[in-house]
């Protein structure tokens, strides 16, 4: 299967849009597990447990890991494994450089077992093709970004229109082994729908749920496909940290459910349109 294959099937199979992200920080880690020696490792598993049936896919910071020191890469390894096969294991590495580095880089994450990685475009398609030139694997490709200071750059005019457009009309053309994705973000609904009009099969991952303040409705209807599907909305800290207490492993399934079943509401109404 190619990796856009692998998605619609997760989707599928899991009834669900939602990703979740592991961007795991030791000192928000509830007390019930903070103190053990494995902490990270101990609340991501208790966290993909409680949310397996939940999630198409899960995405590790990989910033979260790298703080962690010289452990750090074991325990994002062992988080992988947690993961079950049935979902999608995206690293959120934000990669981009060229060469010899990006083959070096493609071939370190993907050996960790991910299936695809973020890759920030600027430097171009020498960039990107080392990360999607392996069979079944590939890269979710920075389109237009969640944080408040995005369109200083994406926004910017280029041919009498934005960037955005172009990046998304190149990772529509890159896409020649149905394994690139796009990175658009759910703080701005209109252009996200602006973009699913250019790359309408395309799967998109959706940060700026949550804690953002992206507007979940509105991301359904613009940011999936015509059959309300290829789009994982990433929620983190909203599900990572839904509570403190000893709960937190059936608050965070709690936040989960909640998330899968409001956008399914919202995919069963946009396929009555």
């Amino acid at each position: 299967m190619t990796l856009n294959e692998k998605i619609g099937a997760a989707i599928d199979h899991q009834n669900s849009l939602v990703c979740i992200g592991l961007d795991t920080d030791p000192a928000k880690i509830p007390e019930p597990v903070r103190n053990s020696p494995d902490a990270v490792c101990e609340f991501n598993r208790i966290i993909i447990d409680a949310t397996r049936d939940l999630a198409a896919a899960y995405k590790p910071n990989l910033a979260f890991y790298e703080a962690l020191g010289r452990r750090g890469w074991e325990v994002l390894e062992r988080t992988i494994r947690l993961i079950p096969d049935n979902v999608i294991k995206i690293g959120d590495a934000k990669r981009g450089d060229i060469g010899n580095t990006a083959a070096k880089y493609a071939g370190a994450l993907f050996d960790l077992g991910f299936d695809a990685v973020t890759v920030n475009p600027y430097m171009g398609w020498d960039s990107i093709a080392p990360f999607v030139e392996a069979a079944g694997k590939g890269a979710f490709i920075l389109c237009m970004t969640s944080n408040p200071s995005a369109a200083e750059l994406q926004n910017l005019e280029s041919g009498g229109r934005p960037l955005y457009q172009h990046v998304a009309e190149k990772i529509t053309a890159w896409n020649k082994h149905d394994n690139c994705g796009l990175v658009a973000g759910a703080t701005r609904p209109e252009i996200l729908q602006d973009i699913r009009a250019i790359a309408p099969d395309l799967p998109f991952l959706i940060p700026g749920i949550g804690a953002q303040g992206g507007d979940l409705e509105k991301t359904v209807a613009y940011g999936t496909d015509a059959q309300g599907g290829m789009a994982l909305i990433n929620s983190s800290r909203g599900i990572l940290y839904a509570s403190a207490g000893k709960d937190f492993a059936g608050a965070a399934r709690g936040k989960a459910l909640e998330l899968r079943d409001a956008i399914n509401r919202y995919r069963v109404l946009k396929k009555k349109e």
